[in-house]
C-alpha cells in the first residue's frame, strides 16, 4: 500500500490493520517513506489516536524493524522503565538489586528529555563506561554481571529512533500511542520476559495529573500484555524530586551511597522496593510483596547489590571497585555553594520541573541535541515538601562551573520553592495498573 494511503486513512479516522502499519514502518526503516510522510503520519496519530489493537501492531512493527534478542539464561529476564522525572536514579540501584535476586536485567535506557535527566547521561559521568556497546558485549555483561544498562543500539528498534527524531521537531511527542510504541518496541526488542513501568505524575513529570498518568499507564500495560510481555505499572509521585539531588555525577554518587547502604531516603526506598517486588512476583521468585521487599532490601544490607553494580561497571569499561571509590572517579564542580530562601518557612510546594531547568542552566542538560553535557554540575541536598528552610537550612547546594551559572541557577531554585503551610503527606505510590 502507498504510504500516503495509510496517512489518509488515519487522517480520516480509520483503524489501520497490522499489515498497513507494518508496511508503513518497513518503509520508514528502509527510507522509502519520506520524512514529510512520517511527520504527517505522526500528526494524524496525534489527532486521531489509535485503538489498542493498532498500538499493539505499531509496537510489534517497530520491534521487528531490527534485531530481537533471545536469551538462554538460568533466571528470568526482567526490566523496569520510568517515564522520567527529577532525581530519578532508581535504575542505577534497582538493576543490580534485581540481579542479586537471581534476575537478569538487560536495560536499554535513554538520555535526558526536556527537563528530565537521562540514565545514560548519568552513566557517562563514570570514566570509561561504554553506554553504547555492541550487542555481543551487551550480552556478555548481562550474562556475567546479571545486569547491563546501555543505550539503544543501531540494531534494536531502528524505526523508533527515526520516528522519535521526527516527532521531536514536529510537536508530536505528547501522543499516548506513539509514546507507548516508542517505549515498548525497545523493551520487546531486548527480549524481556517481565516488565514493570514507573509512570511519574506531578509537577516534575511529563504527566502532571492523575488522569494523564493513568491514560499512559493503562495504554502501556494493555499494549505490552497484548504483545505478549507480562507487565504492570505503578503511578508514582513526582511533585518533588525523588532523590535529594539532580545532576549526572551527583545522582551516580547518591546511587553508590544507596548501594553501600549508607543512605535510607524513605521515598527512594519505598518506590524502589515497590517496583522491584512487582518484578519478583511476576517472575515467580516470591509469592508475596512482603517477601519480595525483604529479599530486595537484603541485597543492600549484605552488599550484594553493590557487587553486581561493580561487575556491570567494570564489564562495560569503567573502573574496578567503583562503588566504594566513586568519589575518586566522579569529577566535581569547582563551585559548590548553598542557596537560602529569602525568608524562614516550611516547604509547601515545589515547582519541580524548574529544578530540572536549573540543572540545564548549569550545563547539566541539553538545550539542543548537539549540546555537550557537563557531568559535574547540578543540585544536591534538595529539601522536600514539609521541610523547614531558612538562613541556617539551605534549599540546596548548587554545583556550578562559574559565578554566572551559579547565580542563574540559584534564582531558578528560589523561585521553584514555595514556602507556606506544611502540606498533607502524599504516598509515593499513587496507583497500580494491571492488565
Amino acid at each position: 500500500m502507498l504510504p500516503q494511503e495509510v496517512i489518509r486513512r488515519k487522517r480520516d479516522g480509520a483503524a489501520l490493520s497490522r499489515e498497513e502499519v507494518r508496511a508503513f514502518i518497513a518503509g520508514l526503516t528502509s527510507g522509502r517513506v519520506s520524512e514529510g510522510q512520517v511527520a504527517a503520519f505522526a500528526m494524524a496519530v496525534f489527532f486521531r489516536g489509535m485503538s489498542r489493537e493498532e498500538a499493539v501492531g505499531l509496537t510489534l512493527a517497530m520491534r521487528d524493524s531490527g534485531a530481537v534478542l533471545a536469551w538462554d539464561l538460568p533466571g528470568p529476564v526482567v526490566d523496569k522503565h520510568s517515564s522520567g522525572g527529577i532525581g530519578d536514579n532508581i535504575s542505577l540501584y534497582l538493576a543490580p538489586m534485581l540481579a542479586a535476586c537471581g534476575c537478569y536485567v538487560p536495560m536499554i535506557s535513554g538520555r535526558g528529555l526536556g527537563h528530565t535527566g537521562g540514565t545514560l547521561d548519568k552513566l557517562d559521568s563514570i570514566p570509561g563506561y561504554a553506554t553504547q556497546p555492541g550487542l555481543e558485549l551487551f550480552r556478555k555483561v548481562t550474562r556475567e554481571a546479571g545486569c547491563a544498562i546501555i543505550g539503544q543500539t543501531a540494531d534494536l528498534a531502528p524505526a523508533d529512533k527515526r520516528l522519535y527524531a521526527i516527532r521531536d521537531v514536529t510537536a508530536t511527542v505528547e501522543s499516548v500511542p506513539l509514546i507507548t510504541a516508542s517505549i515498548l518496541s525497545k523493551k520487546l526488542a531486548a527480549g524481556l520476559e517481565h516488565l514493570v513501568l514507573d509512570v511519574k505524575m506531578g509537577a516534575g513529570a511529563f504527566m502532571t495529573n492523575i488522569e494523564e498518568a493513568r491514560a499512559l499507564a493503562e495504554s502501556l500495560v494493555a499494549v505490552a500484555n497484548g504483545a505478549g510481555l507480562p507487565t504492570t505499572a505503578l503511578i508514582t509521585d513526582m511533585d518533588e524530586p525523588l532523590a535529594p539531588c539532580a545532576g549526572n555525577a551527583l545522582e551516580v554518587a547518591h546511587a553508590c551511597e544507596v548501594l553501600l547502604n549508607r543512605r535510607a531516603d524513605p521515598r527512594v526506598l519505598d518506590i524502589t522496593l515497590a517496583l522491584g517486588s512487582e518484578l519478583l512476583l511476576s517472575a515467580g521468585i516470591d509469592d508475596t510483596a512482603e517477601a519480595a521487599r525483604a529479599r530486595l532490601a537484603e541485597t543492600l544490607a549484605s552488599g550484594r547489590a553493590a557487587e553486581q553494580f561493580d561487575r556491570m561497571v567494570q564489564g562495560l569499561g569503567g573502573p574496578r571497585h567503583f562503588t566504594e571509590n566513586h568519589e575518586k572517579h566522579l569529577a566535581a564542580a569547582p563551585i559548590t555553594r548553598a542557596v537560602h530562601p529569602d525568608r524562614e518557612g516550611t516547604v509547601a510546594a515545589i515547582r519541580t520541573r524548574e529544578l530540572g531547568l536549573a540543572v540545564i542552566a548549569l550545563g547539566g542538560g541539553r538545550r539542543v541535541a548537539a549540546d555537550v553535557i557537563d557531568h559535574r554540575v547540578g543540585l544536591s541536598g534538595l529539601l522536600g515538601k514539609g521541610a523547614s528552610a531558612g538562613h541556617s537550612t539551605p534549599l540546596c547546594l548548587v554545583h556550578a562551573v562559574d559565578e554566572a551559572s551559579f547565580a542563574a541557577a540559584a534564582d531558578i531554585v528560589r523561585d521553584a520553592y514555595v514556602l507556606g503551610e506544611a502540606p498533607p503527606p502524599r504516598p509515593c505510590v499513587l496507583s497500580r495498573v494491571t492488565a
